[in-house]
Protein backbone atom coordinates (compact mmCIF):
# COMPACT_ATOMS: atom_id res chain seq x y z
CA UNK A 1 0.00 0.00 0.00
CA UNK A 2 1.48 3.41 -1.09
CA UNK A 3 1.76 5.68 1.80
CA UNK A 4 1.41 9.31 0.76
CA UNK A 5 0.78 12.62 2.11
CA UNK A 6 -0.96 15.55 1.56
CA UNK A 7 1.11 19.19 1.72
CA UNK A 8 -1.16 21.95 0.91
CA UNK A 9 0.61 25.30 0.64
CA UNK A 10 -0.90 27.82 2.30
CA UNK A 11 2.17 30.46 3.01
CA UNK A 12 1.46 33.28 0.95
CA UNK A 13 0.81 37.05 1.64
CA UNK A 14 -1.90 36.92 -1.30
CA UNK A 15 -0.98 40.95 -1.64
CA UNK A 16 -2.93 41.33 -4.87
CA UNK A 17 -5.93 40.24 -3.05
CA UNK A 18 -5.56 42.88 -0.10
CA UNK A 19 -6.92 40.53 2.00
CA UNK A 20 -6.04 36.96 4.23
CA UNK A 21 -7.05 34.99 1.00
CA UNK A 22 -6.73 31.68 2.54
CA UNK A 23 -9.33 32.67 4.87
CA UNK A 24 -11.97 34.31 2.24
CA UNK A 25 -15.37 32.51 2.69
CA UNK A 26 -16.32 29.68 0.50
CA UNK A 27 -18.93 26.93 0.42
CA UNK A 28 -19.84 27.04 4.44
CA UNK A 29 -16.21 27.17 5.16
CA UNK A 30 -13.11 28.72 3.69
CA UNK A 31 -10.56 28.42 0.79
CA UNK A 32 -8.14 26.90 3.11
CA UNK A 33 -10.77 25.14 5.14
CA UNK A 34 -12.49 24.01 1.46
CA UNK A 35 -9.06 22.69 0.51
CA UNK A 36 -8.26 20.83 3.72
CA UNK A 37 -11.81 19.26 3.69
CA UNK A 38 -11.31 18.32 0.09
CA UNK A 39 -7.75 16.81 1.49
CA UNK A 40 -9.14 15.03 4.39
CA UNK A 41 -11.76 12.91 2.50
CA UNK A 42 -9.13 11.55 0.19
CA UNK A 43 -7.71 7.82 0.63
CA UNK A 44 -4.52 9.49 1.97
CA UNK A 45 -2.56 8.86 5.26
CA UNK A 46 -2.05 12.13 6.81
CA UNK A 47 -2.65 15.62 5.45
CA UNK A 48 -0.06 19.03 6.54
CA UNK A 49 -0.38 22.58 5.47
CA UNK A 50 2.39 24.83 5.28
CA UNK A 51 1.56 28.28 6.77
CA UNK A 52 3.68 31.72 6.69
CA UNK A 53 2.01 35.18 6.63
CA UNK A 54 -0.51 35.63 8.72
CA UNK A 55 -0.05 32.03 10.17
CA UNK A 56 -1.68 32.62 13.74
CA UNK A 57 -4.64 33.86 12.34
CA UNK A 58 -5.17 31.11 9.99
CA UNK A 59 -3.89 28.21 12.48
CA UNK A 60 -6.94 29.67 15.03
CA UNK A 61 -9.20 28.95 12.50
CA UNK A 62 -8.12 25.94 11.24
CA UNK A 63 -7.05 23.85 14.65
CA UNK A 64 -10.12 21.89 14.67
CA UNK A 65 -9.37 19.98 11.91
CA UNK A 66 -7.43 17.35 12.03
CA UNK A 67 -4.26 18.58 10.04
CA UNK A 68 -0.70 19.11 11.12
CA UNK A 69 0.99 22.83 10.49
CA UNK A 70 4.06 23.47 9.25
CA UNK A 71 5.53 27.03 9.56
CA UNK A 72 7.66 28.52 6.90
CA UNK A 73 9.05 31.45 8.22
CA UNK A 74 10.96 31.92 4.60
CA UNK A 75 7.70 32.28 3.01
CA UNK A 76 8.13 35.60 0.69
CA UNK A 77 11.06 34.10 -1.15
CA UNK A 78 8.09 32.45 -3.01
CA UNK A 79 5.83 28.91 -3.46
CA UNK A 80 9.44 26.89 -3.73
CA UNK A 81 10.22 27.87 0.04
CA UNK A 82 6.81 26.18 1.67
CA UNK A 83 7.36 22.88 -0.87
CA UNK A 84 10.94 22.82 0.24
CA UNK A 85 9.57 23.66 3.92
CA UNK A 86 7.03 20.90 3.87
CA UNK A 87 8.95 18.28 2.31
CA UNK A 88 11.62 18.55 4.98
CA UNK A 89 9.32 18.35 7.38
CA UNK A 90 7.92 15.27 6.24
CA UNK A 91 11.25 13.41 4.59
CA UNK A 92 12.17 11.58 7.78
CA UNK A 93 8.86 10.09 8.09
CA UNK A 94 7.42 6.79 5.81
CA UNK A 95 5.55 8.40 2.90
CA UNK A 96 6.32 6.86 -0.47
CA UNK A 97 5.22 9.89 -2.31
CA UNK A 98 3.42 13.66 -1.50
CA UNK A 99 0.60 15.39 -2.86
CA UNK A 100 1.27 19.20 -2.93
CA UNK A 101 -1.92 21.49 -4.14
CA UNK A 102 -2.78 24.75 -3.12
CA UNK A 103 -5.28 26.89 -0.87
CA UNK A 104 -6.62 28.56 -3.40
CA UNK A 105 -8.07 26.42 -5.90
CA UNK A 106 -11.57 25.48 -5.04
CA UNK A 107 -12.32 23.10 -7.76
CA UNK A 108 -9.87 20.69 -6.81
CA UNK A 109 -12.03 18.34 -5.23
CA UNK A 110 -11.67 14.84 -3.76
CA UNK A 111 -12.57 12.92 -6.64
CA UNK A 112 -9.85 14.63 -8.25
CA UNK A 113 -6.97 14.08 -5.80
CA UNK A 114 -8.72 10.61 -5.33
CA UNK A 115 -7.91 10.52 -9.84
CA UNK A 116 -3.97 11.40 -8.95
CA UNK A 117 -3.55 9.22 -6.07
CA UNK A 118 -4.90 5.88 -8.02
CA UNK A 119 -2.72 6.73 -10.89
CA UNK A 120 0.65 7.24 -8.65
CA UNK A 121 -0.14 3.65 -6.92
CA UNK A 122 -0.12 2.22 -10.64
CA UNK A 123 2.83 4.47 -11.58
CA UNK A 124 4.73 4.98 -8.45
CA UNK A 125 7.80 6.01 -9.68
CA UNK A 126 6.16 8.62 -12.10
CA UNK A 127 5.26 12.31 -10.99
CA UNK A 128 1.47 12.54 -11.46
CA UNK A 129 0.56 16.62 -12.55
CA UNK A 130 -1.79 18.33 -13.50
CA UNK A 131 -2.12 19.19 -17.35
CA UNK A 132 -3.85 22.89 -17.81
CA UNK A 133 -3.87 22.95 -21.57
CA UNK A 134 0.08 24.45 -22.41
CA UNK A 135 0.89 24.16 -18.90
CA UNK A 136 1.67 21.02 -15.99
CA UNK A 137 1.63 21.84 -12.39
CA UNK A 138 -0.54 21.44 -8.73
CA UNK A 139 -1.64 19.73 -7.86
CA UNK A 140 1.09 17.08 -8.10
CA UNK A 141 2.31 13.63 -6.90
CA UNK A 142 6.22 13.35 -6.20
CA UNK A 143 7.77 10.06 -5.32
CA UNK A 144 9.86 9.44 -2.47
CA UNK A 145 12.96 9.72 -4.70
CA UNK A 146 12.35 13.47 -5.78
CA UNK A 147 12.08 14.49 -1.93
CA UNK A 148 15.50 15.58 -1.68
CA UNK A 149 15.86 17.80 -4.95
CA UNK A 150 12.27 18.98 -4.28
CA UNK A 151 14.11 20.88 -1.31
CA UNK A 152 16.59 22.61 -2.67
CA UNK A 153 14.29 24.40 -5.31
CA UNK A 154 14.21 28.50 -5.28
CA UNK A 155 11.73 31.07 -6.09
CA UNK A 156 8.15 31.12 -7.32
CA UNK A 157 8.34 29.20 -10.45
CA UNK A 158 10.92 26.41 -9.05
CA UNK A 159 8.59 23.46 -9.52
CA UNK A 160 7.78 24.58 -12.96
CA UNK A 161 10.93 24.64 -13.81
CA UNK A 162 11.57 21.46 -11.88
CA UNK A 163 8.67 19.37 -13.51
CA UNK A 164 9.57 20.93 -16.89
CA UNK A 165 13.40 18.92 -16.22
CA UNK A 166 11.53 15.69 -15.84
CA UNK A 167 9.14 16.16 -18.25
CA UNK A 168 10.31 12.30 -19.49
CA UNK A 169 9.16 11.03 -16.10
CA UNK A 170 5.85 12.87 -15.60
CA UNK A 171 2.36 11.56 -15.95
CA UNK A 172 -0.10 13.97 -17.10
CA UNK A 173 -4.07 14.10 -15.53
CA UNK A 174 -6.20 16.19 -18.01
CA UNK A 175 -8.52 18.66 -15.75
CA UNK A 176 -11.22 20.96 -15.77
CA UNK A 177 -10.77 24.17 -14.80
CA UNK A 178 -8.69 24.40 -11.93
CA UNK A 179 -8.58 28.08 -11.82
CA UNK A 180 -6.55 29.83 -8.86
CA UNK A 181 -8.17 32.58 -7.01
CA UNK A 182 -5.45 35.65 -7.13
CA UNK A 183 -7.51 38.95 -7.27
CA UNK A 184 -10.66 40.23 -5.93
CA UNK A 185 -12.19 39.83 -9.49
CA UNK A 186 -10.84 36.49 -9.62
CA UNK A 187 -12.88 35.71 -6.33
CA UNK A 188 -15.72 38.10 -7.08
CA UNK A 189 -16.10 35.34 -10.08
CA UNK A 190 -16.16 32.54 -8.08
CA UNK A 191 -18.77 33.65 -5.43
CA UNK A 192 -21.15 34.58 -8.10
CA UNK A 193 -21.27 30.97 -9.20
CA UNK A 194 -22.32 29.39 -5.91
Amino acid sequence: MQNTAIIILAAGSASRMGAIKQLLPYKNTTLLGWAIKNALETKTNEVFCVLGANAETIKREIDSLSIETILNTKYKNGLSSSIATGINHIIDKSFDAILIMLADQPYVNTTYLNTLLKTSKENPHNIIVSNYGKNIGVPAIFPKSYFQDLTDLKGDKGAKLFLEKHLSEVIKIKTINLIDIDTPEEYQQLTNQL
